[in-house]
């Protein structure tokens, strides 16, 4: 059996998606693997151009939707077309440094509780970046953002962005694939709640590093003016439509406070 599937999700990052499996490649795991491309009908062609890389690279798969079915949805045909004992979620931006995967791996290997593995994220310069959250409350509100745990080993925290995120096998038969009620953004704050509700716990695994272009992959599904209103619909999903409004309330409160 295939011990991972590395699930990557492609619209118009030809380069950047090239990148990402080439450093996969280039940083192999010890163990079998799969690696499984999905291009979301880019318009650029890109989806034609990565078909050509499974010729260059051992047990690649390129899907190219017929039709354009959004971030969720394409990472759920990934993992529906999956082999592996454990599912990998790779941005596109992501660039996989030595040993990563296999750390990932081998920490979720040694403990039946954990659902959810996520790296450390660093940025294009080496710098550390924010890679995990606390789940949104009434109470948190006002000051809520991603934050990087100061503890240097691996640590429980409530969720990990989905840029690097890693699905155990245990996790994958209580939960399944993601959400399609979003269409992108809350999705892994999402996972990582039913996650929690069965049990399982999420980690930040430190000694795993990935380098991610923050963003990037995003870029095409919307200029940075229009990003913020894709969050929208999402979460009055995650939240439900009363307690959106009500943290939303309370946030613009709080800014026009502050603006006194």
């Amino acid at each position: 059996m295939t011990k991972l599937s590395v699930i990557i999700g492609n619209y118009n990052t030809y380069e950047l998606t090239k990148s990402c499996i080439e450093s996969i490649y280039k940083n192999s795991p010890k163990f079998s693997f799969e690696v499984i491309v999905v291009d979301d009908a880019s318009p650029d062609g890109s989806g034609s151009k990565l078909k050509l890389l499974e010729k260059k690279f051992d047990n690649l798969k390129v899907i190219i939707n017929t039709k354009n079915s959004g971030y969720v949805r394409t990472n759920n045909i990934g993992l529906k077309n999956s082999k592996g004992e454990y599912k990998l979620l790779l941005n596109s931006d992501t660039l996989i440094h030595p040993n990563s995967i296999d750390k990932l791996v081998e920490f979720a290997e040694k403990n039946t509780s954990i659902g959810v593995v996520g790296s450390k994220l660093v940025n294009k310069d080496g710098s550390l970046q924010e890679s995990c959250y606390n789940f949104p409350t009434i109470w948190n509100v006002i000051d809520y953002k991603k934050f990087i745990p100061k503890s240097e080993g691996p640590t429980v925290v409530d969720a990990v962005v989905g840029a690097v995120f890693l699905i155990t096998p245990k996790a994958y038969k209580l939960v399944g694939e993601l959400n399609e009620k979003y269409k992108s953004y809350f999705e892994d704050l999402d996972y990582c709640r039913e996650v929690n509700r069965k049990g399982l716990k999420v980690y930040y695994l430190p000694d795993s590093v990935v380098t991610h272009y923050h963003g990037e992959s995003f870029k095409q599904l919307d200029n940075s003016d229009n990003q913020w209103k894709k969050l929208i619909p999402s979460s009055i999903v995650y939240h439900g439509l009363l307690r959106h409004y009500l943290l939303y309330i309370i946030s613009w409160c709080y800014q026009k406070f502050l603006k006194k």
